[in-house]
């Protein structure tokens, strides 16, 4: 009796499941119906053509049309916004922010796209002041553009007027768009203010002032839109398109990323701490190491200052530090040159990587050097195991004081005068051209795989110590051949000045073609205007606009 009754219960209890599951299933399915229906009803009456994007790569009147087309679900190959927000915890709140949200991301995947995004907003947003908001302009562009694929930008590309329509924050957005992909319009949701600080909301309505002013005649009347399937169903944006083409996500996947080759505007200057592109699984990866890495850095740090060099550089190497350099061929010479005329110091002039530079010189040639920097926090002169010296951007002063530095031993200068993190140089100061009668170029290269350790609007007192935080943070040194100022000055018709710049671009030149970099006219001045809206004068760790 109790085996028929528990079959009997059992039985019961399958069949209600039963019924139930398939109950739903049958809603789901009449709700998803009637939605397809709807949407090519709506279709019919708008006299809307919804075509495979494929369709669209071999059109050849593009130029005569706007293309409106889906950020998220049609620019980009990753599906995921959690990457692009850790960006701005991190950058621009804090460590504890980025830690809140990469707890929070379980309830974030498992709230669905809106809701999600909204939890993401409001972590990421509540309390930023809007005034002193630059992650969208400095850091953002980098890892969107880095994300862009090239089949999409081919085809936007060739649009008469382009639109972007995002569901994201416009301040995160609208720099890459316009500065970086030369986007004329873009429509993005725009961030509630209060007393000037984001409060973590979103205007639900969308941005169309951008979709009013193609309207009013600033862009071709007909307009192409592109979307992903289940977004045609925008109609404030794509129902005033007269073809909707899809893009799905085998298209997506089949999509290279775009080659820095083909960057409308080369992406020279970046900021932010993070190196690497924050998933979830990275950004839980980070956030356990750092605890980590902080001790290994300042230990590291520790072992460079206690330490000769003969000994602190095989331990540091163990540490997980890579240092490779390398010679000139006529290194011998070189050396012999030297020893005949050792009435001074000599002269290293290399690019700027990190504030480290003249250290990882000093480690390969085994002898302390004198370090001379424009600008340079009081943390990082105390830490630092070789003599550093400021420079004033006197030119008169700084000549002197140079002059008088190399009758005590080699200097170390960096004429860059600030870091550049991509394969760039920016302009060389002349200065170091009138120094002494033999110059060796250095040509150095860095490479990080979770952190920067360089900054332009942040502290940077900590930049050696977020560099030394990597496991393995790496750093080439090549020594070039000598040269020599005196020779440009030597049956020249030009006068002293014009010799200088020409020496000046001749070691720039040296070195861009030792690293495979590209020279540039760029100077410090236009990198922090364009990261933190400052000249860039450093004062106690900090940036601060230049009052002069």
């Amino acid at each position: 009796m109790a085996k028929l009754f528990s079959s009997f219960f059992f039985k019961s209890l399958f069949i209600f499941w039963y019924r139930f599951l398939l109950i739903q299933l049958k809603n789901h399915l009449i709700v998803f119906h009637r939605t397809i229906s709807n949407t090519f009803a709506n279709t019919t009456s708008s006299q809307i053509k919804y075509q495979k994007f494929t369709s669209l790569v071999h059109r050849s009147d593009l130029n005569d049309h706007t293309l409106i087309f889906d950020v998220e679900n049609t620019l980009l190959k990753s599906s995921s916004l959690f990457p692009y927000f850790i960006l701005v915890a991190f950058e621009a709140g804090g460590l504890f922010r980025a830690i809140v949200l990469t707890l929070l991301y379980p309830l974030i995947y498992l709230s669905g796209e809106k809701m999600g995004l909204k939890i993401m907003v409001m972590t990421c947003f509540f309390g930023i002041k809007a005034e002193s908001f630059r992650i969208g302009r400095s850091v953002m562009p980098k890892f969107f553009l880095e994300d862009v694929g090239s089949e999409i930008f081919d085809v936007i590309n060739k649009g008469g007027k382009k639109m972007g329509v995002s569901n994201l924050p416009r301040v995160m957005v609208e720099s890459f768009l316009k500065e970086y992909l030369e986007i004329d319009f873009v429509a993005g949701k725009e961030l509630k203010i209060f007393n000037g600080y984001y409060i973590g909301l979103m205007d639900e309505t969308k941005n169309v002032h951008a979709l009013k002013q193609i309207q009013e005649g600033k862009g071709s009347s007909d307009m192409i839109g592109i979307t992903r399937f289940n977004h045609i169903l925008d109609h404030e944006i794509f129902s005033s398109c007269k073809e909707v083409y899809v893009v799905s996500q085998g298209d997506k996947r089949s999509w290279k990323n775009l080659a820095k080759e083909k960057y409308p505007k080369p992406l020279i200057f970046h900021d932010g701490r993070l190196a690497l592109k924050p998933t979830p699984s990275e950004s839980l990866a980070m956030l356990m190491w750092l605890p980590y890495g902080l001790i290994l850095s300042v230990i590291r740090i520790i072992l460079a200052i206690s330490l000769p060099f003969k000994i602190a550089t095989p331990i540091l190497t163990f540490s997980g530090i890579r240092l490779t350099s390398s010679l000139p061929e006529n290194s011998h010479s070189n050396k012999q040159n030297r020893a005949e005329a050792r009435d001074h110091g000599h002269l290293y002039v290399c690019n700027h990587r990190t504030l480290l530079d003249p250290l990882y010189i000093s480690f390969t040639l085994q002898k302390n050097l004198i370090g001379v920097t424009y600008s340079l926090s009081r943390m990082s002169e105390i830490l630092s195991p070789i003599k550093t010296v400021r420079l004033t951007r006197n030119r008169d002063k700084d000549s002197k004081m140079m002059k008088q530095l190399l009758q005590q031993g080699d200097l170390v200068v960096c004429p860059e005068g600030t870091t550049c993190r991509e394969k760039y140089l920016l302009r060389f100061s002349p200065l170091f051209s009138e120094m002494c009668d033999e110059i060796t170029p250095v040509a150095l290269d860095s490479h990080v795989s979770m952190f920067h350790g360089t900054t332009a609007s942040g502290l940077k007192c900590l930049d050696p110590v977020f560099f030394l935080t990597n496991p393995f943070p790496v750093y080439t040194v090549q020594y070039l051949n000598q040269v020599c100022p005196k020779k440009y000055l030597q049956g020249s018709s030009e006068n002293v000045e014009d010799c200088r710049f020409h020496v000046a671009n001749h070691v720039q030149e040296e070195i861009g073609n030792t690293l495979g970099f590209e020279c540039t006219k760029l100077t410090r001045k236009d990198k922090y205007i364009i990261l933190a809206g400052n000249e860039g004068v450093v004062k106690d760790g900090k940036s601060f606009t230049n009052q002069q």
